[in-house]
């Protein structure tokens, strides 16, 4: 594949000038970056004109293609109004209005929006802010959190605490404060002959122990509501989440949902933790919130933990702040997203979408290399049976080659492939991505 000058030159200054996230940088002596000049629906474009089927949807937060008209004009109409004004004492229509809709999207349960800049922050938010609630309500000794075996909540200190993934962790342990994790209801783990919802009821039961002996000192739980992302796209029963909702309240306990990854219709219902009939404490949101357009997050919780903070003792409120806090540009590509969803019903479209993918994925789920093919929402993951240490380098390669971008993850070989691709992928998409993905397979050892 001939490379132009002008690529050339690009991927040689980003190498040599960027640091590039999650990445050994020492790799791309051999494996070029990929340089990219536009993208348009689901596809992205190098500057030769090549291009590639972005089935990671950017890293999770593409939701509707890149350059959509809508979200395009919404920014246009905002540059020439206001792009970012102090939040601290200040507000606007943007963040007024955002903060609105978000509410009414849980029903009006979670009432009250801190805004951060990405998913990582929203999840120190939570953490902070459940702290700070129990010191607040006379629980100074509330301190620790649970989260789950195989959890991700982000790269930040106090995220990296709750988290566990090894590739992540394990560095950086002498600077992470302790946390607790409890097993997860991850249906890949269940026991011969037992069904999903019975190995989530069974980890539920472990939870529900772990915090009977511990629930005086325990501040929270954290989760990704029906999905956990980074540890392989490990999905579990509904079920789960009901019970650590009741054992959470059994015992005095908040419950924190992580919808970074999982909320704004990516598991079939605008947020995860409907499908369990529930409402957490507390809703981590990112990624998908903007389109994939701007860095925003948002925390909601209740009127219960907002009262808890309102007080004339400046250390009683919430301490936390970012620079671009409820940036205006950020929360009107957000507003234009929701438009999105309701103009386009965008959660029903998903149900045919996702049932005409999978009918598509038939033949690749009984590749003779495929194990726990699964699928959930607009979710496609698997596992490869004899993926060895390099197999997610290899599988991006011959992936790239076929114009599809595939990010392998789980595991030190990165055995899970997965599918998250922009909610607007059409058929003939749909036949591109899965097609050139079995060749891929075929040419990655």
């Amino acid at each position: 594949m001939q490379t132009s000058t002008r690529n050339r030159v690009l991927l040689e200054r980003s190498r040599t000038a960027v640091w590039h996230p999650c990445t050994q940088m020492k790799q791309h002596e051999t494996l070029p970056i990929v340089p990219i000049a536009r993208g348009k629906g689901c596809w992205l474009y190098d500057c030769d004109g090549r291009r590639y089927l972005d089935a990671v949807s950017s890293w999770w937060v593409n939701l509707f293609g890149h350059a959509e008209p809508r979200i395009n004009a919404a920014l246009a109409d905002q540059l020439q109004q206001l792009e970012h004004v102090i939040l601290a004492g200040f507000t606007h229509e943007p963040v007024v209005a955002l903060s609105e809709r978000l509410s009414a999207k849980t029903g009006g349960r979670l009432g009250h929006c801190f805004y951060g800049s990405d998913g990582a922050s929203a999840t120190e938010i939570a953490l902070k802010m459940s702290f700070h609630y129990w010191r607040n309500s006379g629980s100074p000794e509330k301190t620790e959190f649970i989260s789950l075996a195989g959890s991700y909540h982000g790269e930040t200190l106090g995220a990296l605490s709750v988290t566990d993934v090894a590739l992540f962790r394990d560095t950086y342990a002498p600077l992470l404060r302790p946390s607790r994790r409890v097993p997860s209801p991850d249906w890949r783990l269940a026991a011969p002959g037992m069904s999903p919802r019975e190995h989530a009821i069974a980890a539920a039961q472990a939870l529900e122990s772990h915090l009977e002996q511990h629930h005086a000192v325990t501040a929270a739980l954290i989760v990704e509501p029906l999905v956990q992302g980074a540890t392989g796209m490990a999905m579990y029963d509904a079920e789960y989440l009901r019970r650590a909702r009741a054992a959470c309240d059994r015992h005095g306990v908040h419950l924190i949902a992580d919808e970074i990854m999982t909320g704004f219709g990516r598991t079939g219902s605008f947020f995860a933790y409907e499908q369990a009939g529930i409402t957490p404490d507390f809703l981590c949101l990112s990624k998908g919130i903007t389109g994939g357009y701007l860095p925003l997050s948002a925390v909601l919780t209740t009127d219960g933990v907002y009262a808890a903070f309102y007080d004339d003792e400046v250390t009683r409120g919430f301490l936390h702040s970012h620079s671009y806090t409820g940036n205006a540009l950020a929360c009107r590509a957000a507003l234009a997203t929701l438009d999105i969803f309701e103009q386009d019903d965008v959660i029903t479209a998903n149900r045919n979408k996702a049932a005409q993918m999978s009918a598509r994925c038939a033949a690749l789920a009984t590749h003779p290399r495929v194990r726990n093919f699964r699928t959930l929402g607009m979710i496609w993951a698997f596992e490869v049976a004899d993926a060895q240490p390099g197999f997610a380098r290899r599988l991006f390669e011959a992936a790239l080659a076929r114009g599809v971008l595939l990010r392998p993850i789980g595991g030190t070989a990165g055995s899970t492939v997965y599918f998250m691709p922009p909610y607007v992928i059409s058929e003939e998409e749909m036949d591109w991505l899965v097609s050139n993905t079995m060749a891929a397979l075929e040419a990655a050892p």
